[in-house]
């Protein structure tokens, strides 16, 4: 048998590596494999706010389970221009928060796969993630409902299309069971006449002032609850016995100054910035995806001092909604409550419906359900794990509960699907 000696060469072309095999004879035999680099990705996300510090956490676990990526990221704050170097950048691939005209030029112009995670939707052909902020407004409602209010305020930022859409639905939700919500609504010319927020916040306290007490007041984002809080400190109404204050984004650093702390509701942030470097993948790879839109519903609240009330006059009941509270996750049940609040169940169920318009067995269900929607988005437990721990007795009846209280099952809610 003749051994041939043989020469092995590399050379490159694009992403993928050569191997030439030459024989003495001359014969050559090429073959080549891929060599993947890391796509180029630039983050059009600011630095400057908990929310969209949120979503880099997201895409940065994606990066940590899939592998890495390089990435362009400038310090900025909300609704800067786009850097300079996007103009002559080349890369593979865009997230951007698209929240004025430059960005979504800028963003056009790459002609590069791009996942828009902004509600502002300055570009409707690109698949666009965000929170839901329906979902966001009826859990918002529903928290300051079970706390006994039945007055409501919504004080939002008329420039963003979340800020409306959550007043929006926080209005018809609690329309639908009854109650009005009174809206603050913030002029231009007030925002023209000063740098300082003083005027606004003179109109704020205007607004609060004759507002009918006790009132639940659902502020569209942390820093507008922390103007609220202030609104009230100054008019000297006592927060949250007259006055229970509810934000959105749970920004920990801000809720925790506030005097006194804020309560917050959680949008599932980290879950759209995860979610949405999963999809950009799939577009580098190749696959087309225009226009498509996923929301993801909130993990729940926060609460904190601002809400931390009954908001009823009958202390019996008061007594009740608390006990329910701290107890509805160990399997508790309507004689459980009788036992801590003696009454007749007749007395109970009667008062339960006047004051809270729903009964003590279903005030049980919803503390429970909120918990599961909890650990359903921030673990992967099991169905049967989680109603172990939110007191259910058998993972069947949770379902059938969840899929009536919710409109959709676990899983779905689970994946972010929405009806």
């Amino acid at each position: 048998m003749k051994l041939y000696a043989f020469e092995l060469r590399f050379f490159t072309f694009g992403s993928r590596t050569g191997h030439r095999f030459q024989y003495p004879t001359g014969h050559e035999f090429v073959y080549s494999h891929r060599v993947d680099r890391p796509h180029k990705v630039a983050l059009l996300v600011e630095t400057s706010n908990a929310y969209a510090r949120e979503l880099l956490h997201g895409v940065r676990e994606w990066l940590r389970q899939h592998g890495p990526w390089s990435l362009w990221l400038a310090e900025t704050g909300r609704g800067a221009a786009p850097p300079g170097w996007l103009r002559d950048w080349r890369g593979d691939g865009i997230i951007a928060r698209i929240e004025n005209p430059a960005i979504a030029r800028a963003v056009a112009a790459s002609g590069l796969p791009t996942v828009d995670v902004s509600a502002a939707r300055l570009l409707h052909d690109l698949p666009w993630l965000e929170t839901d902020d329906r979902a966001i407004a009826h859990t918002a409602a529903e928290h300051l409902r079970e706390r006994g209010f039945q007055s409501f305020g919504y004080c939002g930022d008329a420039r963003f299309n979340w800020s409306r859409w959550r007043g929006e639905a926080f209005a018809a939700h609690l329309e639908r069971h009854g109650f009005h919500c009174v809206h603050f609504h913030e002029t231009a010319a007030n925002r023209a006449r000063t740098t300082d927020g003083e005027t606004e916040l003179t109109s704020l306290a205007e607004w609060i002032r004759d507002l009918p007490k006790p009132a639940g007041i659902f502020a569209g984002y942390d820093i507008r609850g922390l103007q609220v809080l202030e609104a009230c400190r100054r008019l000297g109404v006592a927060v949250p016995d007259s006055v229970a204050v509810l934000g959105v984004d749970n920004d920990e650093l801000l809720c925790d100054l506030a005097d006194p702390p804020l309560s917050s509701v959680i949008p599932d942030v980290r879950r759209t910035g995860f979610e949405a470097a999963a999809l950009l993948d799939r577009m580098m790879r190749g696959e087309k995806i225009r226009g498509e839109g996923r929301l993801f519903a909130p993990q729940g609240v926060a609460t904190r001092q601002s809400t931390d009330v009954v908001a009823v006059a009958d202390r019996q009941v008061s007594a009740a909604v608390r006990f329910i509270r701290e107890h509805a996750c160990r399997g508790i049940g309507v004689a459980d409550v009788l036992k801590a609040v003696p009454m007749s169940r007749r007395v109970l169920e009667t008062r339960f419906r006047k004051l809270l318009g729903r009964s003590p067995h279903e005030q049980i269900l919803n503390v429970k359900l909120d918990r599961v929607k909890r650990l359903l988005a921030e673990t992967d437990l099991s169905l049967s794990a989680i109603a172990e721990r939110t007191g259910f007795a058998h993972v069947e009846y949770l379902s059938v509960a969840f899929k009536r209280h919710s409109g959709i099952n676990a899983s779905d809610f689970r994946a972010g699907r929405r009806p």
